[in-house]
């Protein structure tokens, strides 16, 4: 709705994926990988983190050569590649939101750390990306339509990752764990810190810092 009817300038949604690539990259070094390496040890969570990498990337490559590469930049019109725009989202978005659900799983509580990081780190895509095809001459109802399917995919994620590990093994929450982790940082690497740099500028260090200080912070006192 902001990108629709509000904009937002290049330079603040860079920094708002700043901070959101720094609370990310907290919550995958203590929310995930942490819990991976304690519930299954490191023959789990090591090949789970190196497979997710592998398929985020190859994943990736798919839908950048679609039109998606751009999908978290400000700068970008984003009008000739909704579908590839909205694989993206669900390809950066499923493996954030699953694990949300796995975070539940055997009484936990969600990390609010994790939850802040999955949402700074889609306030820019969706800023972004309602605005580029708002001047594409996309309908509102089209731009919303297509962000509410991604919505409802990745809350289904979220259940699911709830649902159907509830009573797996260890070793197979802390392989989809360091999974979500390895998709995660690799999304953080080739998409969000290049493109917050870019519009952004070298401030962008400093809150990405300030972003990672902060998911420290709370899930350390939460």
């Amino acid at each position: 709705m902001l990108g629709l009817y509000a904009g937002a300038s290049r330079r603040l949604m860079a920094v708002v994926m700043a901070l959101g690539a720094g609370v990310l990259l907290s919550s995958v070094a203590f929310e995930l990988m942490d819990e991976a390496y304690k519930v299954g040890g490191l023959d789990a969570a090591a090949p789970g983190l190196l497979l997710g990498a592998a398929v985020f990337y190859l994943a990736d490559r798919e839908v950048n050569r679609r039109g998606g590469d751009r999908r978290k930049s400000p700068g970008d019109q984003q009008g000739g590649s909704a579908a590839a725009i909205a694989i993206g989202a669900l390809l950066d978005g499923i493996p954030e939101s699953a694990a949300i659900g796995i975070s539940l799983i055997e009484g936990g509580g969600v990390g609010i750390a994790l939850v802040a990081a999955v949402f700074l780190s889609n306030v820019p895509e969706g800023l972004s990306s309602a605005a580029g095809m708002k001047r594409a001459g996309r309908s509102p109802a089209y731009v919303l339509g297509l962000w509410g399917a991604v919505t409802l995919a990745s809350t289904l994620a979220a259940l699911l990752g709830y649902l159907f590990l509830a009573g797996a093994s260890g070793n197979v929450v802390a392989g989809i764990q360091s999974f979500a982790a390895g998709a995660i940082l690799t999304m953080l690497a080739s998409t969000m810190m290049p493109e917050a740099y870019e519009d952004g500028g070298p401030v962008v260090g400093i809150v990405t810092t300030v972003g990672f200080l902060l998911a420290f912070v709370l899930s350390r006192v939460a």
